[in-house]
This record gives C-alpha cells, sequence and structure tokens, in this order.
C-alpha cells in the first residue's frame, strides 16, 4: 500500500485529498509548518473516517521523508521556500504538484506570472532528482471534505515528462470514486492548467457551484 504525503497539508485542498486516499485505503501523513496543526488536522480527519484509516500529523520535512508519493498543497507564496527545504528528502520521489499560482481582486481571481512558467515547472527546477507530475488542480476542496458526496464526477488532468510517474498519478486518482486522471501533455503545458483555476473559481460563484471537468471521448 502506499503512503502519501502532504506537505501544506492543514488546508482544504491537502486535507480533502488527504481524507480521500485514507478512504481508499492508504497510509496518509499530513504535513504543516506546524507539527502541531498538522496532528489536529490528522486527529480531526480520523475522527471523519471509519474504523482502521492510518493519518498522521507531523512536521512538513518528516511529511516529505515519509511519503512514497509526496502532494504539494502548499500556498503559491510558500511553494519555493518549502520545496527548496524538503529537497533532499524528496530525492527519487514522485512529487504531485497541485499548487494554483493565482491572486485576488475586485474582480475575482486571476492567474499570476511564474519566472518558470508554472508551479509545477518551479517545482521541476527546484527538485532535479525527483519525478515531479501536475495533477489535482481542479478538484473541489469543498466535495473532498463532504462526507455525505461518495463519487466525485470529475477528471483529473495530469501532466508531467516522466511516463511511469503520470501513469502512477492517473491511477491514483482512478482510486477516488468518480474520478478519472487524464494524461494531459508534459510539464511545460502545466501553466494553462493551474491558470484554469481561475475560470472555474469565477464558475463557481456566478452559479453556486462546485465545477470541475470532464473530458470527453476519452
Amino acid at each position: 500500500m502506499t503512503s502519501i504525503a502532504f506537505l501544506g497539508g492543514t488546508g482544504d485542498q491537502g486535507r480533502g485529498l488527504a481524507r480521500r486516499f485514507a478512504l481508499a485505503g492508504h497510509d496518509v501523513v499530513i504535513g504543516s509548518r506546524s507539527p502541531e496543526r498538522a496532528q489536529a488536522a490528522a486527529a480531526d480527519l480520523t475522527g471523519s473516517l471509519p474504523e482502521g484509516a492510518r493519518v498522521s500529523g507531523v512536521a512538513n520535512l518528516d511529511a516529505a521523508a515519509a511519503g512514497d508519493v509526496v502532494i504539494v498543497a502548499v500556498p503559491w507564496e510558500g511553494h519555493e521556500a518549502l520545496l527548496k527545504e524538503v529537497a533532499p528528502a524528496l530525492t527519487g520521489k514522485i512529487v504531485v504538484d497541485c499548487v494554483n499560482p493565482l491572486g485576488f481582486d475586485a474582480q475575482g481571481a486571476f492567474a499570476l506570472d511564474v519566472e518558470e512558467g508554472s508551479a509545477a515547472q518551479q517545482a521541476a527546477g527546484l527538485l532535479p532528482d525527483s519525478r515531479v507530475v501536475a495533477a489535482f488542480h481542479h478538484v473541489s476542496a469543498v466535495l473532498l471534505l463532504d462526507p455525505e458526496v461518495d463519487t466525485l464526477d470529475t477528471d483529473v488532468l495530469v501532466l508531467g515528462d516522466d511516463r511511469d510517474a503520470t501513469d502512477a498519478v492517473q491511477a491514483l486518482a482512478a482510486e477516488i470514486p468518480g474520478m478519472r486522471g487524464i494524461y494531459a501533455g508534459r510539464l511545460r503545458n502545466a501553466h494553462q492548467v493551474e491558470a484554469l483555476t481561475a475560470n472555474l473559481i469565477s464558475v463557481n460563484r456566478r452559479y453556486k457551484a462546485h465545477a470541475g471537468l470532464r473530458v470527453t471521448d476519452v
């Protein structure tokens, strides 16, 4: 069974994905700058899961060391500093970046310019010895966390330059009922996938929804 660790896992997206992978039977490790916050988030999740679910909380560096697969869910503002800190612990591992570099103003959400092109490309540059994959950008944290939602009707766009790594992440996505992992190109195409989150936020605000994506004819 794969151990899945979350860096910045106390946020809604991290906790939501952690919940779903714990339900799928994986050992889940929630990381945070504060081990106490991570432990509290893990205890809260465990209380809402069936008996036998395995969720623990530790500091981000310890989470990076513990996971077979590591998912980066930290806010964009802390993305670069965190990855620099934990890079040695991520050597040889699949690192899934689901960070969306977004800004917000009176007109709503908008995509930020990233010097490397995207958060995922920044991660790849900072983690040359890891297998970086971009995925899980467009999954509603509200639905992930909702115990009344058994099936998530959405596709996950998976991008990367390592075919075995993208295949593994697609397979992980498929373990969440209703979800599919769809290969969507190399990391150089991650910018538009990250930026699309701003459009989905606009959709959700207008229609009071939790919209995701479906890819047709695949």
